[in-house]
């Protein structure tokens, strides 16, 4: 299957993100879905977002179970609302997760690199704990040995665990304002320069965090206290990524990433700034967003 829609006659994609003209930046959202070169669904808010993703991750594993089959999934959180609205539907309809494989993609570590304790109020395992695993009824939870977080100390061991199960079926992500996957932020600053096979070929590592993420999780979550948010994580990386079968790529970061939102949607050329266009390479994707963060940018002040 080819993540390519079919190129509207006469139209000329901008090969990157520079490229983008303020006609492109200001297109109202029904002009780019028109011409989006990827499959995108819109939902008019991030209820109806959450919603349909908890109940199409449900409908996936009742298919893969009604065929005798394994579920594989890398999953962030971010999006996460979706967690309790997934347990709840398996709850109800009986779905079981005995034969899912859980790849989470990253873990907030403390400024010593130290991994967070899933009590940490930013931990993602204790997140995933509280909303999605205990959600779940007990006859219906996964084995704890198939719910994969990267290992500080193991890094390598994340990527073995996912061939060894033959790799992900679906990898769903969310993406960020400066286009980062899980923490794969752009790796570029004025010492070092990484080419985009380079950045494409990482895998399970620790990273130090970017400032801007650290403003962006205070802006959201801590009324712009940066000192509570963790500074390094320990994620997967673009190689995993790459490697999963499926790519949904969700955002419901409302203006924060209508900028993003549009390189991803008509760029052709992947950038090592902007990790999430690294995508381009990959045969199948699908994009979901809300209204609002495919809303057209502002260029001046209203």
């Amino acid at each position: 299957m080819s993540s390519q829609r079919d190129t509207p006659v006469g139209y000329r994609y901008p090969r990157f993100a520079h490229e983008l003209t303020d006609e492109q930046l200001t297109m109202p959202a029904e002009e780019l879905a028109a011409i989006s070169r990827y499959q995108l669904t819109i939902q008019p808010d991030t209820a109806t977002l959450y919603r349909q993703l908890a109940r199409e991750m449900a409908d996936e594993l009742r298919a893969n179970n009604e065929r005798g089959e394994p579920t594989r999934w890398i999953l962030p959180v971010g999006p996460k609302t979706q967690y309790p609205l997934l347990a709840r539907i398996c709850n109800a309809e009986r779905i079981s997760w005995a034969q899912v494989h859980a790849f989470h993609m990253d873990e907030f570590l403390d400024w010593q690199g130290r991994p967070v304790p899933s009590t940490h109020p930013f931990s993602f395992r204790g997140y995933c704990d509280r909303n999605l695993y205990d959600l779940l009824d007990p006859d219906l939870r996964p084995h704890p040995d198939q719910v994969v977080y990267p290992d500080v100390f193991q890094p390598d061991r994340f990527g073995e665990r996912l061939r060894e199960v033959g790799g992900a079926d679906t990898c769903f992500a969310g993406f960020g304002y400066r286009g980062h996957l899980a923490f794969n932020e752009p790796p570029v600053t004025r010492w070092h320069h990484y080419s985009v096979d380079e950045f494409a070929a990482s895998t399970t590592r620790v990273v130090p965090l970017l400032e801007d993420t650290l403003v962006a999780h205070s802006h959201r979550t801590t009324g712009g206290y940066t000192q509570a948010i963790p500074r390094m994580a320990v994620t997967l990386g673009m190689a995993e990524i790459l490697s999963a079968r499926r790519l949904h790529l969700i955002t419901d970061g409302g203006p924060w990433k209508r900028f993003v939102v549009r390189v991803l949607l008509l760029t052709t050329e992947p950038e090592v700034t902007l990790p999430v266009t690294l995508v381009h390479r990959h045969p199948d994707v699908r994009v979901t967003v809300d209204a609002d963060s495919i809303a057209p940018c502002a260029l001046g002040i209203a």
